[in-house]
C-alpha cells in the first residue's frame, strides 16, 4: 500500500514533508498572546489533553485549541464533558503546506538577476509581429534558473522533458507554418510543466498545468522575500533612492516635451523615443521573469504531488474479470483477421462484395479505429488497476489477456494506417491527415510502452514517458517540414490529376522552396503572387520565411502561365 493510503496513528504523526511553523497571533491589549499552531501541534494537543497531559511546550490547555469547540464556545459532540480527537493532518494536506511554505525563504540574488535579464531579454525579442528566433531564445534561457539546480538533484527525467520542451518552442525559428507553431507550442507547454512540477504519476501529470499556475503565484512572495533580503537593512534608502530618481525621470519628460514642442532646434538635440510598443514589452518582460521565477522555484521547492499514488482497488476475481477483457480481445482478434482476409484475398474482391469504392474504403471508419486505439489504452489502464494478481495464476492470466489486447490493437492501428494511406492515394495528403497519421503512430508507440511495462506490472514511468512520446512526435512532424511534404506528395505524377493548386497557394512561407522545385507552368502558377516580407530584427528572424524570401527574389515567375487545367477536385 502506498504512503498516502496509511492511517496514521497516535503516536506517530505524519510529519513527512511539513515545515511547522509557529506565528504569534493578534490579541487584546493586556490578554497574553496564544501561538497560531500547525495541523500537527493541534493534532498533538488534542491527544495530550485527552490523556490529561499540557499541549505543545506543556503550557496550552485542551480549551485553547483550535478547532477544539463550536463556533459558540460549546464543547463538540462527543464523550460527555470530553471532546473528541481531532483528525490528524493528511499526508496530502500536509504536502499541500509544504508547497505552500516554500514561498517565504528568499530567493537567491543569483536567480533574482537571471530572472531580471531574462525578463528583459523576452521583452525586447517577443513583442514582435511574427514569432521567430526572439521566441526559441527565450524559450531556452527561461530555463537557465533552474537547470543548474535539476542538475544537483539528478533529475535526468525532469532534464530531458525539459530538453523536448525547448526543442519544440525553438520550432518558432524554423517553421512558418502557424499551425505547426502552435502545435510545438502546446505541447511545449504541457511538457514544460510537467518537467517543471516533477510531475511522474497520472494525477499529477495531468493536473501539471494547474500545478504549474499555483507555483507562478508561490513564486511572487518568494521573490518579494528575496528583493527584501538583498536590500537587509538599506531598504530605506533605496525606497528613498528609487523614489528620487522615478521623480526626476517624470520631471525631465513632462518639461523636456514642453521644451521640444516650443523650440525645433533644442528638440532636435534630444534623443527620439518610440515608446508605442514599450508597454507592450514592459508587460511581456515582467511575465516572462515571473516565468524564469516559478520554474527555478519549482526546481529548487518541487511539490510532491507524485508521492500520493492513487489507492489501490480492490482486484477483482479472475473470472469476474476475464469475462469482459477477454471477450473484447476476441472481439478486436476477429476484426485483425478480417483485415488480414481482405489483404490476403485482395481488396479489389472486397470492394467488389461490398460494392464500395477505393476512396469510400479508405474513408470509411478511419476515425472509428482510432477511437478505438485510444478507447483500448483507457481499457488496459482500468483493467489493469482491477486485474487479479494475488498469485503465479492470476498474473499470468492478467498479462496473458492484456498482452493479447494490446497486441490486437496494435492490429487495429495498422489497419487504420492502411486506410489513411488509401485515402491519400485517393484524395491527396493534407494537413489534417498528415496529423492524424503522427497521431496514429504516438498512440502505436504507447501501446508498446504499456506492453512493457505489463511484463513485470510495474509502469510507475509510463505516464512520463507518454508525455515524451507526444512531444517526440511533434517534434518528428515539425523537424519533416509538413508543408513541403505536402507539395511533394501531391504535386507527383499520379496525383496531379487530382491537384488543388489553390491548396498549394494556401501553404505557408516553408513550401515556397519544395514549390520552386516543380517545373512549369505549375511552378509559376503556384508561385503567382506570393510574396515573403523580410524579417525586422532578431526577434522575428525565421528560417522558412528567410528561405522564401531568397527564392523569391531569385527567380522569375511567368504571369501568362495557364493554370486552368489545376483547378482541383473535392478533399472529403
Amino acid at each position: 500500500m502506498d504512503d498516502a493510503g496509511e492511517t496514521a496513528t497516535p503516536t506517530d504523526p505524519p510529519t513527512a514533508g511539513r515545515q511547522d511553523r509557529v506565528a504569534a497571533a493578534p490579541s487584546p491589549a493586556g490578554a497574553p498572546t496564544a501561538p497560531v499552531l500547525s495541523p500537527v501541534e493541534v493534532w498533538r494537543a488534542a491527544v495530550a489533553s485527552q490523556a490529561g497531559g499540557a499541549g505543545p511546550g506543556g503550557a496550552l490547555p485542551y480549551a485553547t485549541v483550535p478547532h477544539a469547540t463550536t463556533p459558540h464556545g460549546a464543547p463538540r459532540p462527543g464523550a460527555p464533558g470530553r471532546p473528541p480527537n481531532p483528525l490528524p493532518p493528511t499526508p496530502l494536506s500536509l504536502t499541500q503546506d509544504a508547497f505552500w511554505a516554500a514561498r517565504t525563504v528568499p530567493a537567491p540574488a543569483v536567480t533574482l538577476a537571471a530572472c531580471a535579464a531574462v525578463g528583459v531579454l523576452g521583452g525586447a525579442l517577443l513583442v514582435t509581429d511574427r514569432p521567430g528566433l526572439g521566441g526559441a531564445l527565450v524559450g531556452l534561457a527561461v530555463w537557465g534558473a533552474a537547470v543548474p539546480t535539476l542538475l544537483r538533484r539528478r533529475a535526468w527525467q525532469q532534464l530531458v522533458t525539459a530538453a523536448l520542451a525547448v526543442a519544440l518552442v525553438a520550432m518558432v525559428a524554423f517553421r512558418d507554418a502557424g499551425w505547426v507553431v502552435a502545435l510545438c507550442v502546446t505541447v511545449a507547454a504541457v511538457a514544460g510543466a510537467v518537467a517543471a512540477t516533477s510531475a511522474v504519476s497520472t494525477p499529477a501529470v495531468v493536473f501539471s498545468p494547474l500545478t504549474w499556475a499555483f507555483a507562478a503565484l508561490r513564486a511572487l512572495p518568494w521573490v518579494r522575500h528575496g528583493v527584501g533580503a538583498l536590500m537587509g537593512a538599506r531598504r530605506a534608502q533605496m525606497l528613498v533612492a528609487l523614489r528620487s530618481v522615478a521623480v526626476t525621470v517624470v520631471l525631465l519628460v513632462v518639461f523636456g516635451a514642453l521644451f521640444a514642442s516650443a523650440d525645433s532646434v533644442f528638440a532636435s538635440y534630444l534623443p527620439r523615443l518610440d515608446i508605442g510598443i514599450l508597454p507592450a514589452q514592459v508587460l511581456v518582460g515582467g511575465l516572462v521573469a515571473l516565468l524564469t521565477a516559478s520554474l527555478a522555484h519549482l526546481a529548487i521547492a518541487p511539490p510532491g504531488w507524485s508521492d500520493h499514488r492513487m489507492a489501490e482497488r480492490r482486484p477483482a476475481r479472475r473470472g469476474e474479470w476475464l469475462l469482459p477483457v477477454g471477450a473484447l480481445a476476441a472481439l478486436v482478434l476477429a476484426f485483425v483477421l478480417v483485415q488480414v482476409g481482405a489483404l490476403v484475398d485482395g481488396h479489389a474482391h472486397v470492394l467488389d462484395t461490398l460494392g464500395l469504392s477505393y476512396a469510400e474504403y479508405a474513408r470509411q471508419g478511419f476515425a472509428q479505429l482510432v477511437a478505438v486505439t485510444a478507447l483500448t489504452l483507457v481499457v488496459v489502464g482500468v483493467a489493469a488497476r482491477r486485474a487479479p494478481r494475488a498469485t503465479a495464476r492470476d498474473r499470468l492470466v492478467s498479462r496473458v489477456a492484456l498482452g493479447v489486447l494490446c497486441v490486437g490493437s496494435l492490429g487495429v492501428v495498422a489497419s487504420a494506417l492502411r486506410r489513411m494511406d488509401l485515402y491519400v492515394e485517393a484524395f491527396g495528403l493534407t494537413r489534417l491527415r498528415l496529423l492524424v497519421l503522427v497521431a496514429e503512430v504516438a498512440l502505436a508507440t504507447v501501446l508498446v510502452l504499456v506492453m512493457v511495462a505489463g511484463v513485470r506490472w510495474r509502469g510507475a514511468w509510463l505516464p512520463l514517458a507518454v508525455v515524451q512520446v507526444v512531444a517526440v512526435a511533434m517534434l518528428g512532424l515539425a523537424l519533416a517540414d509538413p508543408d513541403a511534404q505536402i507539395v511533394r506528395h501531391n504535386t507527383t505524377n499520379e496525383a496531379r490529376e487530382r491537384l488543388d493548386l489553390e491548396y498549394l497557394r494556401g501553404l505557408s512561407a516553408d513550401a515556397v522552396p519544395a514549390l520552386d522545385a516543380l517545373d512549369e507552368p505549375l511552378r509559376s502558377c503556384a508561385l503567382r503572387g506570393r510574396q515573403v516580407p523580410a524579417a525586422a530584427g532578431l526577434g522575428d528572424l525565421n528560417l522558412g520565411r528567410w528561405s522564401a524570401a531568397r527564392v523569391l527574389e531569385e527567380v522569375t515567375v511567368d504571369d501568362g502561365a495557364t493554370c486552368t487545367q489545376w483547378s482541383g477536385g473535392p478533399r472529403p
